[in-house]
């Protein structure tokens, strides 16, 4: 139990600037030290900051760090997740846990053993949009759920050379999706048929990815949901959930930047400017999930989404990797059970 707590942040890029941010302002932050394996890079974003920084060593240090935030890339979750376990040091991960099944499961079994408070970054559990869909459900005011659409789309394509480390579309984009949508409806997703193409840069074909894929998804109880993403989407970054019901619907992210354009006489399109990137989209929701963290460090409280949590969204993805390679539908038993 504590006040105030000395927070380390490993990974300054274009989401560690983000956090670093929101983290200076934080209340309960009292000291921020910024760590990154490119030299120079955490040291010139602390001076614009006006807070700490040290080498990738200091960050694990106990005797200077509270608790570790981590923002690098996917292929380093793992390892620097187990590293913290093996420090005993509260810690915060953006998603996925690991690039594979293996990976994942051999750092939530150092975390768990260590038994250190631990939250996977699924920020769109703190959006006011979601979390309204979510109590709108719960309550029973859309009535029995039938349908589910889903959408992650971006409108700036990230730079090449992030594509063949991404860990592909469905990994880095539609996670997301599939934490959310069992954790809006309290079921698994039990199968999925992913369809995709590699259009665009020729990075995607390289790299066995898909520019764009639409999926098809089963619930436990045999609800339906399909999913859409695009690494090109043009009118602008567009992530929305809409969920039909007997009684009635809910759309979360059709606000007044959303980019839909109607073609239909007389119709007046939302005003805009639209959302043009995840960090602009979310900004709210990412600096919640870190006070949220923060607050659990402090005050002794669970997570709100631990990697364990996390690997089933993990294992939707891995499903949908395979149905996309293989053109078949995918049991996530299958995944679940390899």
């Amino acid at each position: 139990m504590a006040e105030r707590v000395r927070v380390g942040l490993l990974g300054i890029g274009r989401i560690g600037i983000g956090h670093a941010q929101a983290l200076r302002d934080l209340p309960r932050v009292e000291e921020l030290v910024l760590a990154d394996v490119a030299p120079g890079r955490a040291a010139q974003v602390a001076a614009q900051l006006g807070v700490s920084h040290g080498d990738v060593d200091d960050v694990f240090d106990t005797s200077r760090v509270d608790a570790l935030i981590i923002a690098t890339g996917t292929d380093t979750h793992a390892d620097l997740l187990i590293r913290a376990a093996h420090a005993t040091m509260p810690v915060f991960c953006e998603k996925p846990v690991a690039m594979d099944i293996a990976e994942a499961r051999r750092a939530i079994e150092a975390l768990e053993t260590a038994g250190i408070l631990n939250h996977i970054g699924f920020h769109r559990r703190f959006d006011a949009g979601y979390l309204e869909a979510k109590r709108r459900l719960s309550s029973g005011e859309l009535g029995e759920l039938r349908r589910v659409h889903m959408l992650t789309c971006d409108m700036d394509t990230p730079d090449p050379s992030f594509i063949p480390t991404s860990g592909g579309i469905f990994r880095d984009c539609l996670i997301h999706d599939f934490d959310i949508l069992r954790w809006m409806t309290g079921q698994r997703i039990e199968t999925v048929y992913a369809l995709g193409t590699a259009k665009g840069d020729p990075v995607y074909q390289a790299s066995h990815d898909a520019s764009d894929a639409v999926l098809v998804l089963t619930l436990e109880d045999g609800t339906l949901g399909t999913a859409h993403t695009s690494r090109y989407n043009g009118a602008g970054h567009d992530v929305r959930m809409e969920l039909s019901g007997t009684r009635g619907g809910a759309i979360v992210g059709l606000d007044s930047r959303a980019p839909q354009f109607s073609t239909e006489p007389g119709h007046t399109d939302l005003p805009g400017p639209v959302w043009v990137n995840f960090l602009e989209r979310f900004e709210p929701c990412y600096a919640a999930e870190l006070a949220a963290f923060i607050d659990a460090v402090c005050d002794g409280t669970p997570s709100p989404c631990t990697a364990a949590d996390a690997l089933e969204a993990l294992y939707v993805a891995m499903a949908a990797t395979v149905s996309f390679t293989e053109g078949r539908p995918v049991h996530v038993d299958e995944i679940r059970r390899s």
